[in-house]
Parts: structure tokens; sequence; C-alpha cells
């Protein structure tokens, strides 16, 4: 019996996910999203209206985990400052069955300043990510967790540019000493 095509395409989406992630947009071929995912050209094309298409759906999918797994940790009843450290250790301690890095900050990089599609999906999920982390960061503050000075949203938007710093220094090669550092660091802000 065959696969619902559904079934193909999120298993391709995911398998190209993280092709894109490891190699980046322009240096991932479509003979590499073949081998990534096992389809041919053919049903690539067939079922995605073209690479770009892909890639957008691909961080899509990564931007969705990342964002579910997010609000579900910012949601729990937990200090807020054992939240933030809960997001810096992710990066601290990333994955290792995952390419190093972040698939976000990478289309920031590579795609952002040229691909007005791609700036408006990576602006959104900033937004919505930095929501996040701020009203948890607010409600903190009024149980007197974070001073009653400082800014929840300034902070959140540290918060991401943290993460995404962290998520920079391990695809340049940082080692745990250097990412713990600028984490407890980042901690010591709240």
């Amino acid at each position: 019996m065959a696969r619902p095509r559904k079934f193909e395409e999120t298993r391709a989406v995911e398998a190209a996910m993280r092709a894109f992630w490891a190699a980046g947009y322009e240096a991932t071929s479509t003979q590499d999203l073949c081998a990534a995912t096992g389809l041919g050209r053919s049903s690539i094309y067939n079922t995605f209206a073209s690479k770009h298409d892909l890639y957008e759906k691909a961080l899509r999918h990564y931007m969705n985990d990342r964002n579910a797994r997010l609000a579900e940790l910012m949601a729990r009843d937990l200090p807020a400052r054992e939240k933030i450290r809960t997001v810096l250790w992710w990066a601290v301690e990333p994955d290792p069955a995952e390419p190093p890095g972040c698939l976000v900050v990478n289309s920031l990089v590579e795609l952002a300043p040229r691909d007005r599609a791609v700036a408006e999906l990576l602006r959104q999920d900033t937004a919505r990510r930095v929501e996040l982390v701020r009203s948890a960061l607010e409600t903190g503050r009024a149980r007197g967790e974070i001073d009653p000075g400082k800014d929840p949203l300034a902070l959140a938007r540290f918060v991401a540019a943290t993460v995404s710093g962290l998520r920079v220094a391990t695809r340049g090669g940082a080692d745990r000493a250097e990412l713990e550092s600028i984490a407890n660091t980042a901690l010591g802000v709240l």
C-alpha cells in the first residue's frame, strides 16, 4: 500500500529542513534535496512548486516546532529566570543529532537581506518569540523575580539576540566553556 501524500510531504519537509539547516539555501542543490528526502527530482517538483517553496515550508516547519517548544516552556509555572536559563541552555547544549546553529539565524544572514518573503516570515517569527519571552518576563516582574526597573520587552529582545549570538558562536566552533560564559553573562542581566 502506498503512503499517503501528506505523509510523504511532511517527511520530505523535515528532511529538507535538515539539509537546508546544515548547508544553507544556496549551497543545497536539488540533488542534495533528492538525497535527503529520498524523492526523485520530478517528485520534488510535483510536490513543491520550487526549491524556494520547499525552503519556505521547511523554515515554517522549523519555526513552528521551536516556537511550540518555547510557548510550552514560557507557559509553565516556573520562575522567569529559570525559563530564560532553559532557553539559553538550549543553545549552550544543542541536540547533537541536529546540525549546528539555527535555521532561523542562518536564514536571517543568508536570505533576509534579499528575499522579502523570507524576511517577512523571519520578522513575524522574531516578534512571536520576543512576545512569548516578554510575557513571561512581565509575569516574573509582577512576582518580584525581575527588577521592576527593567523593561521586559528590552530584556526579551536581549534574550533573543543572545540566543542568536550563541547559535552563531556554535556554528563558528565555540566550545562549551565559551557558550556557558555568554549565557551566564546574559543571565546576570536579568
